[in-house]
């Protein structure tokens, strides 16, 4: 599905930014920050602005299309990947890693039974990657 389709599927109206944004969120798994996102698109939309990215996440957000991560303490994170799953950062490089997740948990169980509706769940986990853990033991 590209970028146009998966918004109209959120009920989107597609717009030159929108599309670049969402094309980008879908196209990169790095969990960009605004910034990044920024930085990437101005050159080819002159008339981008950082606002106008950060309106668009927002409302990217609110009809569920995208996720804000919280994981890194310094910057909101993005993630076009709205499927269940975890993140992982590692303290040494700062990279996120999407982590795989079992979709329904003893705890998600229990809350539904009792009455409550999850809409969202957000799993961090941080430590140390396998490439900063092989580069720490070659030195």
């Amino acid at each position: 599905m590209n970028a146009y389709e998966y918004l109209l599927s959120y009920n989107i109206k597609p717009s030159v930014q929108r599309i670049a944004i969402m094309d980008y969120l879908l196209k990169h798994h790095t969990h960009p920050c605004i910034d990044e996102i920024y930085l990437a698109l101005c050159k080819d939309i002159p008339t981008l602005s950082k606002t106008t990215v950060y309106n668009t996440l927002k409302l990217f957000i609110e009809h569920g299309a995208a996720r804000m991560l919280t994981i890194d303490e310094r910057n909101a994170c993005f993630d076009g990947d709205t499927s269940m799953h975890a993140h992982f950062q590692c303290k040494a490089c700062g990279k996120i890693y999407d982590i795989p997740m079992e979709p329904e948990s003893e705890e998600i169980e229990s809350l539904s039974k009792n009455g409550f509706q999850i809409e969202e769940t957000h799993h961090y986990y941080k430590g140390i990657c396998p490439e900063c853990r092989e580069k720490k033991h070659e030195n």
